[in-house]
């Protein structure tokens, strides 16, 4: 973190002098993020705030000339962590390019792998990495007069979680000694067991295919899962209501923290779990079986549903530059100018975008990051550049309730959207009774909501898996034990594939050409949570949301750690393209040497 002071002449309710604090490299994330702001210490408060990613990757031009076969191997090397969810979106797009359905014990395979990856991910996070912020180490080195009132108030649901104050929830989140913290460590073990059991290893998945899977479907494998599955939901009974009276606290402890992280509400989740009785790939039925997905798709403005059609969702798409360190693509070749069912595809639409790099300088009044600006095209909003809205992902799991909840499709004995909320049922387990949750749509889509989102969803996701299991248990006993079907890659093609990655939005679009790829673009959530001012001075929702956000930090600019701004950026759950960073503080590095022999030494 660096600082220097400016004056700013303004007229806010005291005298403004802006002093510029930066953090670059983010920590307890995945990537090279930077945040640097402007905050206004006298009125508490963050004047500015641009987001920057020094890596370029390029998978868009590499991709070119490659077997499309190969998509789903390659990509899921974009990402160190949801390299699977990369995987299974390639998959997808391959199966509407080869005109091909797997088989339905296939599909629930891929649903039980990725029910475990959000079991798994959105565990860590949760509580490993996002838990921190909120953890007695951290509350009392910022909010001490918090801590103080922590100590004295009693944890509403005690019973379920055994924590008698909200005091030692904080305790039990301290990192490496917290015993809550601890257990989600143990936690993610048998999780990503669960994972590697329907698609063989985590990253990057050995048995998922264009077509369907390879793993092999049997009752001992499926029992193997549900056993892990169980401790799980058990595992949920005592996290969901632990959560609560943790976030209800914060907003108890210091009125007015609803306003951090807060942003106007433009949520897209483009859907997740296919239910293989309806989908087929093709595009030309893609909105129904999208709204037969167990996750429903959906664009959310000021908190109403605007779609939750599939092909509105992808044709809406765009793709900007503003801030960007990227030429445009006006004068390239265009790929695709309709789609199959003949409506007109936009030269900004990732079948048409050609990746231009132009590496400089970073500079705040021009260009300041590898991270172009994806936008969803809404012709009811007022005014061009109004057109284009920023959407953000939630940190995915607010989108994917939200979408849900106003879809009111899903209804599956586990999991029942209501038109305002999600009910989210588990039977009873070793220790705990059955129990029924239920995430109502909140007020605000601010820090707070996307943090609590996270927890009902890794419920939501353990009660899907339920779903799955029985299904594919079903499919295995009527004797259906084929995981593939043959397909021939065509001369000439497209397709898309729409999921849902850990942290959000989701889709791959491929263009072939003489049996080869001749376009390819892959977008991850991060890229619509991360992105800079676009062409029209839209700030991405990380700067939205950062910019003019409250300070409750009771530090001053020598010791300040600008918590309230990192509680916001990790609650999108950020994860650029991967790199591992550390910071000590103090210009200190530390240097670190491994032998194989005596293991690290510093």
């Amino acid at each position: 973190m660096s600082t220097t002071t400016t004056t700013k002449p303004q007229a806010p309710a005291k005298p403004r002098t802006l002093v510029d604090m930066n953090w670059d490299p983010i920590t307890r994330i995945v990537g090279s993020l930077g945040i640097y702001t402007k905050i206004d210490f006298a009125n508490k408060e963050v004047a500015e705030c641009y987001s920057t990613s020094s890596i370029f990757r390029g998978y868009s031009i590499f991709m070119k000339g490659k077997d499309p076969r190969d998509a789903h191997f390659i990509t899921s090397r974009i990402c160190g962590i949801c390299g699977d969810n990369h995987a299974t979106c390639a998959c997808y797009a391959q199966n509407m390019a080869f005109n091909v359905r797997p088989p339905a014990i296939a599909e629930w395979i891929v649903n039980l792998g990725e029910a475990a990856e959000y079991m798994f991910d959105h565990n860590i996070f949760q509580d490993n990495l996002v838990g921190v912020d909120f953890c007695e180490q951290m509350i009392k080195e910022t909010n001490p007069g918090v801590w103080e009132k922590a100590k004295t108030t009693a944890a509403p649901h005690a019973e379920d979680h055994g924590y008698k104050t909200i005091a030692d929830i904080m305790t039990a989140l301290n990192p490496f000694s917290g015993e809550f913290y601890r257990e989600t460590l143990h936690v993610s073990r048998y999780t990503r067991e669960m994972f590697c059991l329907m698609e063989g290893r985590h990253v990057h998945p050995s048995t998922l295919y264009p077509g369907g899977v390879g793993t092999v479907p049997t009752v001992q494998l499926f029992t193997d899962y549900m056993v892990r599955l169980m401790r799980y939901v058990e595992f949920m009974k005592k996290v969901v209501p632990l959560h609560d009276d943790l976030f209800d606290f914060m907003y108890e402890a210091l009125p007015g923290y609803e306003k951090v992280g807060e942003r106007r509400i433009l949520l897209g989740c483009w859907g997740s779990f296919n239910d293989p009785e309806v989908c087929d790939y093709k595009y030309e039925n893609m909105d129904e079986w999208g709204k037969a997905m167990y996750v429903t798709p959906g664009i959310i403005v000021d908190g109403k549903a605007v779609t939750h059609n599939l092909v509105d969702i992808n044709l809406g798409i765009r793709i900007l530059l503003g801030s960007s360190y990227y030429e445009g693509w006006q004068n390239e070749e265009m790929f695709v100018k309709n789609d199959p069912l003949g409506n007109p595809v936009h030269r900004d639409h990732p079948w048409n975008q050609t990746t231009i790099p132009k590496p400089q300088k970073r500079d705040f009044d021009g260009n300041y990051t590898w991270v172009m600006s994806p936008r969803w095209y809404h012709e009811g909003e007022q005014g061009g550049g109004s057109k284009y809205l920023a959407l953000d992902t939630g940190g995915g799991p607010l989108a994917r309730l939200w979408s849900t909840a106003l879809g009111n499709m899903v209804d599956i004995g586990y999991i029942k959207a209501t038109g305002h909320s999600v009910k989210i049922y588990l039977p009873k387990t070793a220790l705990k009774p059955e129990v029924e949750f239920e995430w109502k749509i909140p007020k605000w889509s601010n820090t707070i909501e996307r943090d609590r989102a996270r927890t009902y969803f890794q419920a939501y996701a353990a009660a899907a898996a339920l779903h799955f299991a029985e299904q594919a248990f079903a499919e295995l006993h009527a004797g259906h034990t084929k995981t593939w079907s043959e397909f021939k890659v065509p001369d000439d093609a497209i397709g898309c594939g729409f999921h849902e990655a850990v942290r959000g939005v989701l889709s791959h679009h491929v263009v072939i050409r003489d049996g080869k790829i001749a376009n390819y673009h892959p977008y991850p959530p991060t890229p619509w949570n991360a992105n800079p001012r676009d062409i029209y001075g839209t700030p991405g929702p990380y700067e939205d949301a950062v910019q003019n956000t409250p300070l409750f930090e009771e530090n001053g600019p020598e010791n300040f750690k600008g918590i309230d701004i990192m509680r916001t950026v990790r609650s999108f759950d950020p994860c650029l393209p991967c790199g591992v960073h550390m910071y000590l503080g103090n210009g200190k590095t530390l240097e670190t040497r491994h032998s194989p022999m005596f293991g690290a030494m510093k």
